[in-house]
């Protein structure tokens, strides 16, 4: 899944976006609102988190910006504002939560957790192909009844996938999806990471097969139907 971090504080988003990419999570992080709202405009986010302090515009008027973009994209406003009008003003001009600096990874995560697993969002839900399962709150994969190990990026994929079963995803579509706005370290990242999901799937006796269609993307479906 994948994160927008709005936050001024450099030192601050450097520390909390290390700590949520540990957490198998796809951070972006911007400084200021212009770049928010032009990756809010260029990218899909399962949620964003916005600082209301930013040097170049208000976050209020940031977030109506968001909202005006994607509504059903959950924002959880962290500031260091914590006056009750504050926070009213906040969730009254669209967040989804408001949590108060200093806070807790651990709060950050819980409320983030909360907000995917809300209607529409994106936890909370099992991912089923065939005799693959994913558990999305647990972020764990199980091949029929056995379960099965994956590193954090192969996990990122694996979802990917499953949530777009039968959808052909481009490269640049599993880039930005798995990788942010830094990007593979490789030219053929993408080629290597999914060679090495399909393996794995087949060595542990999966019926979803990711597919290759040379010089359109990839393709996962069931080939035990």
């Amino acid at each position: 899944m994948r994160l927008l971090y709005i936050e001024d504080n450099e030192r601050l988003a450097r520390n909390i976006s290390a700590s949520l990419r540990a957490r198998d999570f796809v951070v972006d992080s911007v400084t200021n609102g212009k770049d928010a709202i032009h990756w809010a405009q260029s990218c899909e986010y399962d949620a964003i988190i916005l600082d209301l302090g930013l040097p170049d515009m208000d976050g209020i008027r940031v977030l109506d910006r968001i909202k005006r973009i994607n509504k059903n994209t959950p924002v959880i406003i962290c500031t260091a504002r914590d006056a009750l009008d504050d926070r009213i003003h906040g969730l009254d001009a669209g967040a989804d939560d408001y949590v108060v600096k200093p806070f807790e990874v651990d709060e950050l995560m819980a409320r983030i957790r909360a907000v995917l697993r809300r209607p529409g969002g994106a936890l909370g839900v099992q991912l089923i192909i065939g005799n693959v399962t994913f558990d999305t709150v647990a972020r764990s994969v199980q091949i029929a009844d056995t379960p099965m190990r994956l590193s954090r990026r192969e996990l990122n994929l694996l979802e990917l996938f499953m949530r777009r079963k039968g959808r052909i995803l481009s490269k640049d579509t599993i880039e930005n999806a798995i990788y942010g706005l830094d990007g593979p370290s490789t030219p053929n990242a993408i080629e290597v990471a999914v060679h090495r999901l399909r393996k794995k799937l087949q060595d542990a006796g999966a019926t979803s097969v990711v597919h290759t269609l040379r010089g359109i993307g990839y393709l996962m479906e069931d080939d035990g139907q």
